[in-house]
């Protein structure tokens, strides 16, 4: 058994990017874990202090409902400012991810890619990276990118291109993230939006047309440790 952990910055993350591996992780009998950094949607107000407290707690009550459907052991947050990562100091957001990586200690990590287009993922993936670094003997020996359909497809400069070299083949297990995304009702658009149901599923036949397979996720690799 593996313990897997999936930092993210806002809520559905841990469904777009990743949640037909983690299931197929689950099925394998590894323990998967997430962090959710951000509180979501409050970015969408004029004003942080206007937003409308019942969609906050309805979007926890999807966070809930998605997770059960992927089989995450337990759905952790942080509830840091929605799009507003940049406000923190980093070493703050770093000690965060420092306490859950140290208390739960996991054997991979998936976060997100540093060229996204979202400043709360740069932001992610730079407090992975240093929370994580390899300074003890129980160290993430795995880390990969995922790809945040409407953020990671949007930069459009090629030094901030996601370039996928590892490929998880999702065949049996991408109606689960389908039906983990229907919970999250302020976050799922229609097509032709990228988090459409649609679009969700055409991206992974893309990346499985790849490799062979009908549906895939894909990832960049950040570090692997043999020993």
């Amino acid at each position: 058994m593996s313990k897997i952990l999936v930092i993210a910055a806002h809520p559905d993350d841990e469904i777009l990017g990743v949640g037909a591996t983690i299931r197929k992780h689950v099925e394998n009998g590894d323990e998967c874990e997430a962090l959710i950094l951000g509180e979501g949607i409050t970015s969408r107000y004029e004003n942080r202090e206007n937003y409308e407290i019942d969609k906050l707690d309805q979007l926890k009550e999807d966070t809930i409902k998605a997770g059960k459907i992927i089989g995450y052991k337990n759905v952790y947050t942080a509830n840091l400012r929605d799009n507003r990562f940049d406000n923190y100091d980093l070493l703050d957001i770093i000690k965060i991810v420092e306490k859950y990586v140290e208390n739960i200690r996991p054997d991979i990590i998936y976060t997100h890619h540093h060229g996204d287009l979202n400043v709360d993922h740069k932001i992610t993936y730079e407090a992975v990276v240093t929370g994580a670094r390899p300074i003890s003997d129980e160290i993430a020996r795995e880390i990969y990118c995922f790809e945040t359909v409407s953020s990671t497809e949007w930069s459009f400069i090629d030094k901030y291109k996601f370039n996928p070299n590892y490929f998880v083949d999702v065949t049996e297990f991408i109606e689960y993230k389908l039906e983990a995304m229907k919970q999250y009702t302020s976050e799922l658009k229609e097509n032709p939006h990228p988090r459409s149901l649609d679009n969700l599923l055409y991206t992974a036949k893309k990346w499985g047309s790849i490799i062979s397979c009908e549906y895939a996720e894909v990832f960049e690799v950040v570090r692997i440790i043999n020993k």
